[in-house]
């Protein structure tokens, strides 16, 4: 079958182009696209070439990973389902993650792509506010990667958690750790973003310069409970360590490349836990869109742009030359009626 796509065809080029997807199996369900949202950070990295799949890095002498459909994360109605499937119906409004296509570098994993080819385990339900509000849903798989570095952690209320990194994670990683009680203090490079975590009340936003280690030692708030990377700087966790709590917990939830080696030793005697959050469970996206009906998560005020999937490569010219203050960048296929 035919569907339209945003296609990464080589480094840093950006169209937006008729593919072609398999028939759907009897598991699968195809859903037409309403919104998509852009992963800002693990696109990118498609974009110019550095991974190969998932966390999957390209090393010297790997093949040139293009074309490829990157993305992740969705709405829509969905228009066909397959004779295994029991939980959807033809005119669920769904919240889907992987879809299958043909003629790709990946076939199994492509993101921004309507109508879609998506086996059941890989589409969640969605309440019925969704309909009304499609664009506070279409991110789940980024927002549950922030709510996982958020629960991961072992902290108690009260305790100091640092977030680094003023991107989307990071914001719902502050968001969810502020859940918890704790005291987070968020550290970036962009005031923009800082002063959206301020104004949500989640707790304090710093600029600054480096690693923000210094800053976070002179605010003199006590040891440190939780360190979140969400930027994907291993050199971070050697930085903080001396000011990290006996016990803590190190999430590190950045893509790390062919750089990212710490030495275990330094960390095993002071008893330092390391969680490894960028992962994605269905348990865990049901749990965060639950979090978003509820008002726990926000993921509007996030949302700085929105542009017509047509308009994919001025998306990505926004977001990749930063021309202008950009977080949340949201692609929208239709308008949304129901089939």
């Amino acid at each position: 079958m035919k569907a339209q796509a945003v296609v990464f065809t080589a480094p840093g080029v950006v169209k937006f182009q008729e593919i072609s997807c398999p028939e759907p199996g009897p598991s699968d369900v195809v859903i037409d696209i309403t919104h998509s949202w852009i992963s800002n950070g693990t696109e990118g990295s498609f974009l110019r070439g550095e991974r190969l799949a998932g966390d999957t890095a390209k090393a010297p002498g790997d093949p040139e990973p293009f074309p490829i459909i990157a993305g992740y994360q969705k709405v829509g109605w969905i228009r066909q389902v397959g004779a295994e499937v029991t939980d959807f119906a033809v005119g669920d409004f769904v919240f889907a993650i992987m879809s299958s296509v043909e003629g790709m570098f990946d076939n199994q994993f492509a993101g921004h792509v309507s109508p879609s080819v998506c086996a059941q385990n890989f589409v969640h339900k969605l309440p019925p506010a969704a309909q009304e509000d499609p664009e506070a849903y279409c991110g789940m798989v980024l927002t549950q990667v922030g709510y996982n570095c958020g629960m991961r952690p072992r902290l108690e209320a009260g305790e100091l958690a640092v977030v680094v990194g003023d991107g989307l994670v990071g914001q719902w990683t502050g968001q969810a750790l502020a859940q918890r009680g704790a005291r987070v203090i968020m550290t970036g490079r962009h005031e923009d973003r800082l002063g959206k975590f301020r104004a949500g009340g989640y707790g304090r936003a710093l600029k600054v310069a480096s690693d923000g280690v210094d800053e976070i030692v002179a605010l003199d708030e006590g040891p440190i409970s939780v360190l979140v990377d969400t930027v994907g700087d291993a050199r971070l966790f050697d930085a903080y360590l001396p000011h990290l709590k006996h016990g803590g917990t190190i999430a590190a939830a950045g893509f790390y490349g062919l750089e990212g080696f710490i030495e275990i030793q330094r960390y095993r005697f002071r008893e330092i836990a390391f969680d490894l959050v960028a992962g994605i469970t269905t348990e865990r996206i049901d749990q965060t869109i639950e979090w978003v009906a509820e008002g726990k998560l926000d993921t509007k005020s996030l949302i700085t742009h929105r542009f017509s999937v047509e308009q994919a490569a001025e998306a990505w010219d926004l977001i990749e030359s930063k021309g202008e203050p950009v977080l949340g960048v949201i692609l929208q296929w239709k308008s949304g009626g129901k089939l």
